[in-house]
């Protein structure tokens, strides 16, 4: 896929299960807009920054088409995300999506997987991501949020502008952070059903 606006080869990877993740959001009542119950996402993701002792983190919850940070920590506290969301999505005004293109956070998605970037432009097929130029990132650490069901809604990550050697212990990190927030969302649904 290319990006007409900046002529670069965008390699963000084909989500199969994009269709039934954005059913699975719905029904939480997940990635559609920021309100009042999302606070403690915010509180997440400034748990994410203080132990990675990062600037930005994020609770990252993915439909077909975008990116919405649920969570948001930044280094001013502005959890509008002009930083970042707003740089990202090629925007003026504050805001929480970001285009699916952009970032490392759906690649984490469709693997699956945990990814740990040290510096990302020691990865041709990430280096060349809008983030980099546009917000200066250079090191990113995530994991995929699978919940009970199987299916992997999102991410919780910590990026950074300077490159940084994360090591097992940033992975180690990193998934137990995910795995703490998906019991929280487990519980969340377990609550509203009752």
């Amino acid at each position: 896929m290319t990006s007409f606006a900046t002529g670069r080869m965008l390699l963000t990877p084909t989500d199969r299960h994009g269709p039934a993740r954005a059913k699975r959001l719905r029904k939480l009542d997940l990635g559609e807009r920021p309100d009042a119950s999302y606070d403690n996402f915010d509180a997440f993701a400034d748990k994410v920054a203080e132990v990675t002792a990062t600037p930005f983190s994020m609770v990252n919850f993915i439909d077909e088409n975008r990116q919405f940070f649920a969570g948001l920590h930044t280094p001013a506290g502005n959890r509008g995300g002009q930083d970042l969301g707003s740089a990202a999505a090629g925007s003026n005004r504050s805001s929480r999506y970001m285009a699916r293109d952009h970032g490392y956070c759906p690649h984490v998605l469709v693997r699956r997987k945990a990814l740990v970037l040290d510096d990302v432009c020691d990865y041709p097929r990430f280096a060349g991501n809008p983030v980099v130029d546009d917000i200066g990132i250079r090191s990113y650490l995530g994991a995929p949020l699978i919940d009970r069901t199987g299916i992997a809604l999102g991410t919780v990550c910590a990026v950074d502008t300077v490159p940084r050697p994360w090591g097992r212990a940033g992975l180690d990190t990193i998934k137990s952070l995910a795995h703490e927030l998906v019991r929280q969302i487990d519980d969340r649904e377990g609550h509203r059903t009752v």
